[in-house]
């Protein structure tokens, strides 16, 4: 039986329980604000709901019960909707409290309920009008569509939505590239926007109460300029503050490329190793953005980013020239020290994940034998910045294990395929054989993410000790 034995470089052994707490971890009851803020917008929708009579239409005829509920729904659905963009609003202190991993699962399950509401309400609502008018419901469908206020743009926003949806869906999701389905899902917004305001021209929730209007109207505006000024306002005046430029482009291997670049006051960001970015590049194709973490510990005035040559966008990134200004969103992402809970860390990256994984060795703090990075790749010609993760290592007393080779063929593992005849869990403790004390950082493709987490979760590692970050939304 072949022995599990991975190349690694040993450190010197000392005991240390030092740990600092970074400068950017978000208070607690921030995420508790944030929850109780969703929460109560849609306690407050069923009040007004309640307070317009819904319960004792629900009693009457079959048409009423069927408007009344279409209302219902559409107001719910509404509510989630705008909860939906403020989740991906770049709120600070909910993006700080959540993490983009977290949030971006919420926002893919508020939106389909979101979505699946709306159809509902849309079906309710002419169904029971049709049956008060004693039409038909095409007929019914036609005429609502074409007399009341805001229709013709609610079913606009109706739409973009659909295409949202459509493409969120997996097996589209991986058939489109992210520059595409970016573009498509920043139509959300639009949509949302769209779709809202005719519930307060037409609705009977809205019409009879002017309370009712001031609210959603406010909660509509402050949703929008939530998205205007965390996702337009805020990178165009970080931009232009710190002078982002290209000084220069390293290949690393045949298809992957770093860029360092050059600025000024960088560190009045709050940026730390691990966090990430949506950058864009002066010239063809600055419109897209793209979601790339830092390769580096941030300094004063560089940063370096690290991506593998995939795409239009990433491609032109290994043509980049030097001066090319770079515009920004951010800093994002948990994977920092700010969710630091144990004095130990391991580092679990695989592929181009690898690169926040560098940063953090290098910046995160920890004592000399409390770090060790595993590191996985296709092959030997895959362990991307191998020579730099060995000097880190050697200087701050860390520990390195490369694990390259194909993957496992036959389940969802984490390991290579010499690896295939150890069980995930075990293999992970065997490595690191206190992992369950320590805090574990991963970041590679999903599933490998995934296998990863699980098995640090079968070795003993609590959830609160494990984070991840994916750069997709």
């Amino acid at each position: 039986m072949t022995t599990f034995a991975p190349p690694r470089v040993a450190p010197p052994r000392v005991a240390s329980h030092h740990r600092r707490r970074s400068a950017h971890r978000a208070p607690a009851w921030w995420r508790d604000v944030s929850g109780l803020l969703a929460w109560a917008s849609a306690l407050i929708v069923l009040v007004w709901w309640i307070h317009g009579g819904g319960l004792q239409d629900l009693t009457g005829t079959t048409a009423t019960a069927l408007t009344t509920t279409g209302r219902l729904t559409g107001l719910v659905a509404a509510d989630l909707m705008l909860v939906q963009v403020a989740l991906m609003a770049r709120i600070p202190f909910v993006e700080r409290s959540y993490g983009q991993v977290e949030l971006a699962g919420r926002h893919r399950l508020v939106g389909f309920w979101s979505f699946w509401l709306m159809i509902a309400h849309v079906v309710l609502t002419v169904l029971g009008y049709a049956g008060a008018a004693a039409t038909g419901v095409l007929a019914t469908g036609w005429d609502m569509l074409l007399t009341f206020p805001g229709m013709l743009i609610a079913w606009a926003g109706t739409g973009l939505m659909l295409a949202v949806v459509a493409t969120s869906i997996r097996a589209a999701r991986r058939r489109l590239r992210y520059e595409s389905w970016h573009l498509i899902h920043l139509y959300g917004y639009l949509g949302a926007g769209l779709a809202v305001p005719h519930m307060v021209w037409t609705g009977a929730d809205f019409t009879r109460s002017p309370l009712a209007q001031a609210y959603w109207w406010t909660v509509w505006a402050l949703v929008m300029a939530a998205v205007l000024v965390f996702r337009v306002a805020l990178p165009v005046w970080r931009s232009r503050r710190h002078g982002l430029v290209v000084e220069r482009v390293i290949r690393e291997g045949p298809d992957v490329v770093s860029v360092h670049l050059r600025g000024r006051d960088l560190l009045r960001l709050p940026v730390e190793a691990g966090s990430y970015f949506v950058w864009r590049f002066a010239g063809e194709g600055w419109t897209r953005g793209h979601p790339i973490s830092l390769s580096a510990a941030p300094t004063s005035d560089r940063l370096r980013i690290t991506a593998r040559v995939a795409g239009d966008g990433t491609s032109r990134m290994a043509r980049l020239t030097r001066g090319t200004r770079v515009t920004f969103e951010g800093p994002y992402g948990r994977l920092t020290q700010a969710a630091r809970t144990q004095p130990g860390v391991v580092l679990l990256g695989s592929g181009i994940g690898i690169t926040p994984m560098r940063a953090l060795l290098e910046g995160l703090t920890y004592a000399p034998g409390h770090a060790t990075l595993i590191h996985r790749a296709r092959s030997d010609a895959d362990l991307v910045l191998r020579a730099e993760l060995h000097e880190i290592a050697a200087r701050r007393g860390a520990e390195v294990i490369e694990l390259p080779g194909p993957r496992v063929q036959g389940r969802r593992s984490w390991l290579p395929q010499s690896a295939a005849h150890l069980d995930d869990a075990a293999a992970l403790a065997q490595l690191v054989p206190d992992i369950a004390g320590r805090d574990v950082y991963i970041c590679g493709p999903d599933e490998w993410i995934q296998a990863a987490r699980t098995a640090a979760v079968r070795a003993g590692v609590p959830s609160a000790q494990i984070h991840t970050e994916r750069f997709s939304v």
